[in-house]
């Protein structure tokens, strides 16, 4: 505290009040507020990408004039590992599957001990003004408020306005190194006489040592950056968060008035000058050459030039910055070993790391998101010089959602993963990869999480009977559908919801349509009048049951085939022979009632049998299927889950596609959430319909990839070298996760000793031998 020494660790705390708003009068007519901001993948991103957002974050700062102060901080806070622990805990439910919920959750205990999810890292910046009372410091405060959220949406960044309770939790947690909860409530004001420093002080705080300060049951230090090095890169902020202890940078930045900067500049070259004439003066007294000076005297003289040039002709202004960086440990071991680390990476830029000797009080307050600097250390540089602390480094993907599943460990951060797809505006997604890169367990690890943690309902369409153990060890229901088999599915299965519009039949003939396509085949699919023909034949058939909607009165395949034979067009006997083979002959197996009950949570759809004739028929009608009962879970408030194993098959018609693709984007209005899997990526991106397939799906599991993919890939989803290497010869497991607009590379893994790994690898034949 400056001129006046603090009687309390209540007056160590430089601010007068915090208001609900989240407004802090800081000093008489002195006011700030704070906004906290979140990561965007700067490192991952390609050159000409790293070039933008610097540009943008340039003008970022130059939105900046001399009347607003800014604070940069940017906190690694240690937290209680239980907490985290708690989060992922899966809950018992008094079922048949605690234990398998007890095992998943201790392989996530053990998956977040490999990580560093016990640091927090949490970004704010706080602006003050000044303002002759709080009615117009209020208003001006709320416009840069609302113009700082702008600028990071320009950047990409997410950003939301503190109030004044999540203000004062901030400074709890700063002050007392996040031990215990801020037990605060507006109205103890008033009931109790305190002030809102009463509950966010620590028990104490000892200055009396000028080196470091004790601060509760914490020990710390605040070193300023001593900005000598002529050059500085993009990555130094990085590697001083990256640092896996108690850590705080703050960054104060006041602009200068751009023509009080010209003029200093200005003067500083007059002086330069100067100096450079006293020199050759010098020289010709004592009979040398006058060209012959200090070589400093040019140096200066030309940096000096160079520096005005870009205030006058290039978008900089001036800044006067303050970096400090604050240390924090338990003890003073603890703390000289995490600040050699911090000196260690300053000392590889060439900007030595200097103690703040008897400013310790100072310096604390400097380093606390409150929005002040006492410390007359100061460095000025341009707009771009100051950017070049960009503060964006790796996004983290860690949702406290409830329904948050794993979904492996950062590649760059090793933190855990864990996101919610109902969450994202889209949850529509595709699992790609190349064989054995890891996409069939990727499924199943997040079926069986969303089995254990969700209510939905999963639907499995299985085209080579991969899914069966699990289906069976989580007591679902296995449907085989086979030439031979028992188990039936009518594709003319329809119900009241079917379709949002007021006719279902609609969207049923869309299907029907695709149906046929299939079955029909030709280079150019069906005919406008072969369309007519079977969209007619659809609608008479569902009268009767329309009227009566009783299981008996379902039609089934051979209803529209006699239906078809009626019509007097010459293309219906065209269209009834194709079919006839379906419903007569060798292949009827899709002309039958549906004869199994689909209401189990997890069905497994296995089609394998099914032979290449019928496979893509079968997953179209399993489609469907899953559609109907989607619509009815919709009314039930119900999510349905499914996933499509070799869902390129059903893109390569182009009416079949059409259809999907119509299907996919209605999944996410009636709350599907469905996953296509494939390994043919390649015939995947050669569809028509994939751009609706990409723009749908805010969800991409992309493991690894062939080199062609790779780069069709990095062009449709803006995929940066860096990021490319990631889905390049990779292991199994390995890849990027695209989730919303953020692209995170991970590393799934699970550990092979639990019985969840060896049920999810177990190859179905040996289930069946010993069964």
């Amino acid at each position: 505290m400056q001129g006046k020494i603090a009687m309390s660790a209540q007056d160590t705390i430089s601010y007068k009040e915090m208001r609900p708003d989240g407004i802090c009068i800081v000093r008489d007519n002195y006011f700030t507020k704070t906004i906290q901001f979140y990561d965007i993948n700067y490192q991952l991103a390609r050159n000409e990408d790293k070039n933008i957002i610097f540009e943008n974050y340039c003008d970022f700062l130059n939105y900046f004039d001399k009347s607003i102060s800014v604070q940069l901080s940017f906190l690694n806070q240690t937290m209680d590992i239980s907490d985290f622990e708690k989060s992922i805990a899966i809950k018992p439910q008094n079922d048949d599957f605690d234990g398998i919920r007890a095992e998943y959750t201790e392989m996530l205990k053990n998956q977040l001990a490999r990580g560093n999810n016990g640091i927090v890292r949490k970004k704010y910046i706080t602006f003050g003004i000044e303002a002759d009372n709080i009615q117009n410091a209020k208003q001006r405060l709320e416009r840069i408020e609302t113009d700082i959220i702008n600028n990071f949406k320009i950047l990409g960044v997410r950003a939301f306005s503190l109030n004044g309770m999540e203000r004062l939790e901030l400074l709890h947690s700063c002050f007392n190194g996040g031990e215990n909860k801020l037990n605060f409530s507006w109205n103890l004001i008033y009931k109790t006489g305190l002030t809102t420093k009463d509950f966010i002080a620590p028990t104490s705080f000892n200055f009396s040592d000028g080196r470091c300060f004790r601060m509760g049951g914490t020990i710390g230090a605040v070193s300023f950056l001593h900005i000598l090095a002529p050059e500085l890169t993009d990555e130094m902020l990085k590697n001083f968060l990256e640092i896996q202890s108690a850590l705080s940078v703050n960054i104060h930045i006041k602009s200068i008035d751009q023509s009080e900067a010209i003029k200093m500049i200005k003067r500083k070259i007059t002086d330069l000058d100067k100096m450079k004439i006293e020199e050759q003066k010098k020289a010709v007294r004592a009979g040398y050459d006058m060209d012959i000076i200090p070589s400093d005297i040019n140096t200066f003289g030309i940096d000096a030039k160079k520096l005005l040039e870009d205030l006058q002709g290039r978008n900089e202004r001036m800044f006067l910055v303050t970096v400090l960086i604050m240390s924090t440990a338990k003890t003073k071991k603890a703390l000289n070993s995490a600040i050699f680390e911090v000196q260690s990476i300053a000392q590889q830029r060439n900007c030595p790391l200097r103690r703040l000797d008897y400013q310790q009080e100072d310096g604390l307050m400097a380093s606390v998101p409150i929005g002040i600097n006492n410390i007359g250390i100061q460095r000025a540089l341009t707009t771009s010089s100051t950017a070049i602390f960009v503060p964006f480094t790796t996004q983290e993907l860690f949702s406290d959602s409830p329904e948050a599943l794993y979904c492996g460990l950062n590649a760059l951060s090793n933190n855990m993963i864990m996101v919610d797809r109902k969450m994202l505006k889209n949850p529509n997604g595709l699992i790609l990869g190349t064989p054995g890169s890891g996409k069939s367990f990727s499924a199943k690890r997040e079926m069986t999480n969303a089995f254990l943690v969700t209510n939905d309902d999963i639907y499995v369409c299985d085209p080579e009977a991969e899914y069966n153990p699990l289906i069976h060890a989580l007591k679902g229901q296995v449907v085989k559908l086979s030439p031979t088999s028992k188990d039936y599915l009518n594709p003319l299965d329809i119900n009241i919801n079917y379709s949002d519009e007021e006719n279902p039949l609609a969207l049923k003939s869309d299907f029907v349509l695709s149906f046929c396509e299939l079955i029909i085949g030709g280079r150019d699919g069906l005919e406008p009048i072969e369309k007519t023909v079977i969209d007619r034949s659809v609608t008479r058939i569902y009268q009767k049951y329309f009227e009566n909607p009783t299981p008996q009165n379902m039609p089934i395949l051979e209803d529209l085939y006699e239906e078809i034979k009626k019509q007097p067009e010459q293309e219906a006997g065209r269209i009834a022979s194709a079919l006839e083979l379906y419903v007569k002959g060798s292949l009827n197996v899709f002309n039958h009632h549906t004869n199994v009950d689909i209401s189990n949570r997890i069905v497994c759809f296995d089609i394998k049998e099914l032979g290449k004739q019928l496979k893509k028929l079968g997953m179209l009608v399993v489609q469907d299927q899953i559609w109907n009962r989607v619509t009815i879970n919709r009314n039930e408030h119900k999510s349905t889950r499914y996933y499509c194993d070799e869902f390129h098959l059903l893109l390569k018609d182009e009416q079949t596609a059409a259809y999907s693709v119509e299907i996919w984007k209605r999944f996410r209005k009636w709350g599907g959430i469905p996953t296509g899997i494939t390994q043919n990526v390649k015939d995947l991106l050669s569809s028509a319909e994939i751009e609706n397939i990409f723009e749908n799906s805010d969800y991409i599991y992309m493991l690894n990839q062939a080199q062609g993919d790779r780069e069709i890939l990095a062009k449709k989803l803006g995929i940066s070298p860096q990021q490319l290497s990631y889905v390049t010869q990779s292991g199994a497991g390995e890849g990027l996760l695209f989730y919303g607009n953020t692209i995170i590379p991970f590393i799934d893994r699970f550990p092979k000793d639990t019985k969840l790994y060896k049920l999810m690898t177990t190859i179905p034949q040996e289930v069946a031998g010993s069964e």
